[in-house]
């Protein structure tokens, strides 16, 4: 199938027959796109012509401006249907491919991006990388069209000779995997300096990391609260309240429908990139969880709440599962949907409200953002808001409430940027993790029910004979799960199972993280791979990575994981394989420690000294056990892990196979108790509240 018309008229291409709401978004290009696969390559050898390969993903603002610009283009097409077989890739289905081509970029060009462009020859051998090129040249970008050409003509010339190069560059990051490893046991002084690279790094005026473009980097933020926890570093603590409270007041946060946006365009956290993913919304509320547990802000509990409210409404499927993301752009307009003039909001509101709230959002007749219009921030904390204006504090409340529920019902009436309905595996398991945390901090059952359900879903739609699935959507699961895809839903299963105490999360937990080991151990030189030994697609070379981004590592998680769960089960395969993982890439993390922030989480666990905690008590439910389990779990324990048992009841008969922590631990006196190990040396029982606050005060 080629470019085929509908019955509505339009031409369509071999896009309309796939999943993903990305390539559906190219469905109705002129381009002859394929989406990957081995048919693409077999033609493009048997015509002799190299590939077009683009990645990007439905929520990327560049990547729309290309697409209209060039892949909507009827020459552009022409061009690319004749000299090029062309290639779609959904980077968020196919994060294998795309972390291979990125590297490929980032070693031609010195930089990556999204859209990302390759052109390659019919082996999949890279030629020439680059991101967002205009169709003609602008912005001091050669445009598409130029380069379009003059690689056909290159290619007709002298293929040969781009092969050649292409193979040069695969054989340069093949030598580079290899010279960097491996670097020795990675020692506590690696946390110390990438804590002070981080504070170097730190905007002490605006909160959080460099200038513009500022990207909220959650695992740097939970990074530096474990090294305040260990060090007592007040900077580090200090510099994360400020970060948080920057962000939570800005125009990243959406002030009316909740939930965080990608990253902020200036420095303030004032004007967005407006897209919500939902990797974003887990790690984000994950942070504020910490800081709330460690200062009792209820700032920070409160902007979780808010971040779980807009992911409950607005992310999770009918089933169960999380969707991926929101769009930045509606109308094709970027932030259309969210923004305001002031005389819409007095319209609405009234003259003596709307001033009001237009004071309290930052809300000017002249904007601050295009035309006129307004990100809603808070150019003041509330509290200073109100104080400042005499307001009854009890009233404003209900005021502000009353006021964003208006303006929210209004914004409804616009056209919605679109949703990407696909349900990732690995993005959920950090959504479960978070959920599962936010029920046990702040006390709601609702996200404990939320993760449990989100859970079930994956490991019946997304697990089948022991295997994940990467992918999930409108009735298809696809694609050999990935190692973030274990990694991230192990991590998603330990955290609900603390939370929602039912063994079999643990024993899942367990089961799949053996898993994972087979499938993408490397048994050579230790580390995990990106890709299984089940989901092999011959892709130029093996890729296996720790760097913490905009998303941790699965390296970096599963170190994490098999300590944690070297602890559950007592077996020190778990904990060996874990430093052997942190050993093989000791080397990276000598050269740039702040570049591997969730690496070094794992790192500051194996240190130790980790508390092993059992609760004993017939139900979670009874009132005294309620009170022990609110004792625990209220607080900001790093280093450490819970387990429930009930002894003589099935689900203490399930853990007991599962763990040996639990073995011979029972009442006391009748009573629940609390057994606490740590250093190989375990104190006496401890049944009521006032010795459990008592032993952590000491």
């Amino acid at each position: 199938m080629g470019l085929e018309e509908n019955s509505g008229g339009k031409k369509t291409n071999r896009l309309i027959e796939a999943k993903s709401p990305y390539l559906l978004q190219h469905a109705y290009n002129p381009v002859d796109w394929y989406e990957w696969g081995e048919d693409a390559f077999e033609r493009a050898e048997k015509e002799n012509k190299p590939v077009f390969l683009s990645i990007g993903y439905s929520t990327c603002h560049w990547c729309h401006n290309m697409a209209r610009e060039s892949f909507e283009d009827e020459e552009i097409a022409g061009i690319l249907n004749k000299h090029y077989i062309s290639i779609k890739v959904d980077r968020e289905e196919r994060p294998d491919i795309d972390n291979v081509y990125m590297k490929v970029c980032q070693a031609m060009t010195g930089h990556g991006g999204w859209p990302l462009t390759v052109f390659l020859t019919p082996a999949k051998t890279p030629f020439f990388a680059g991101t967002y090129f205009p169709k003609e040249r602008k912005y001091n970008l050669p445009g598409l069209k130029e380069i379009l050409l003059k690689i056909a003509e290159a290619w007709s010339k002298e293929s040969s000779g781009l092969e050649e190069k292409g193979r040069k560059i695969i054989d340069a990051l093949r030598e580079s995997e290899r010279e960097d490893r491996p670097g020795g046991t990675p020692r506590e002084e690696m946390l110390q300096r990438a804590a002070e690279e981080l504070l170097r790094q730190y905007d002490r005026v605006n909160g959080g990391f460099g200038g513009a473009p500022k990207f909220p980097i959650p695992s740097a933020l939970a990074f530096l609260l474990r090294w305040w926890e260990r060090s007592g570093d007040e900077g580090a603590l200090r510099a994360v309240r400020h970060t948080l409270g920057a962000m939570a007041r800005g125009g990243i946060f959406d002030h009316l429908g909740y939930g965080f946006h990608r990253y902020s365009t200036d420095e303030k956290w004032l004007v967005p990139h407006f897209e919500k993913m939902l990797y974003d919304q887990a790690l984000l509320s994950a942070v504020y969880l910490d800081a709330y547990q460690i200062t009792g802000d209820n700032g920070f509990a409160d902007t979780a709440n808010k971040i779980f409210t807009f992911v409950l409404e607005e992310m999770q499927s009918p089933e169960g599962g999380f969707y991926t993301a929101w769009n930045a752009e509606s109308e094709g307009v970027e932030g259309k949907y969210y923004v305001w003039e002031k005389a819409e909001i007095i319209k609405i509101l009234g003259p003596e409200l709307g001033e009001l709230i237009c004071s309290f959002f930052g809300v000017s007749e002249e904007g601050n953002f295009e035309d006129g219009k307004n990100v809603l921030y808070l150019p003041e904390e509330e509290n200073s808001f109100v104080r400042k204006r005499k307001l009854n504090s009890r009233q404003w409340f209900f005021i502000l409430e009353e006021s964003r529920k208006r303006l929210l019902q209004k914004r409804g009436e616009r056209v919605r940027p679109s949703l990407d309905d696909k349900i990732l595996t690995s993005w959920n398991g950090l959504m479960i993790s978070s959920l599962a945390r936010g029920g046990q901090v702040l006390g709601g059952d609702i996200y404990l029910s939320s993760a449990a359900r989100a859970a079930d879903f994956i490991l019946s739609h997304l697990k089948s004979n022991g295997l994940l699935w990467h992918r999930y959507c409108r009735g298809e699961s696809a694609y050999y799960g990935f190692l973030e895809d274990y990694a991230f839903l192990v991590a998603g299963l330990l955290d609900l199972y603390e939370a929602v105490l039912q063994p079999k999360y643990l024993a899942e937990a367990v089961s799949l993280n053996r898993r994972m080991l087979e499938l993408f151990w490397d048994d050579k030189d230790g580390g995990l791979f990106f890709s299984s030994k089940e989901g092999e697609d011959k892709l130029p070379f093996k890729d296996k990575d720790a760097y913490d981004g905009a998303l941790p590592s699965g390296n970096s998680v599963a170190a994490h994981n098999m300590l944690r769960i070297a602890h559950f089960t007592g077996e020190e395969e778990m904990r060996d394989r874990s430093l052997r993982l942190m050993e093989y890439f000791s080397a990276s993390i000598n050269l740039a420690p702040s570049n591997y922030t969730a690496m070094l989480a794992a790192l500051d666990f194996s240190l130790g000294p980790v508390r092993e905690m059992v609760l004993v008590g017939s139900s979670a439910e009874e009132d005294n056990v309620r009170t022990l389990l609110r004792g625990i779990q209220k607080r900001f324990l790093p280093r450490k892990v819970f387990l429930f048992h009930s002894p003589g009841q099935k689900a203490g008969d399930e853990l007991e196979k599962i763990s040996p922590l639990v073995k011979d631990k029972g009442f006391v006196d009748g009573k629940p108790a609390v057994y606490i190990c740590e250093n190989f040396t375990c104190r006496s029982p401890l049944t009521s509240p006032d010795d459990l606050e008592k032993f952590f005060a000491t």
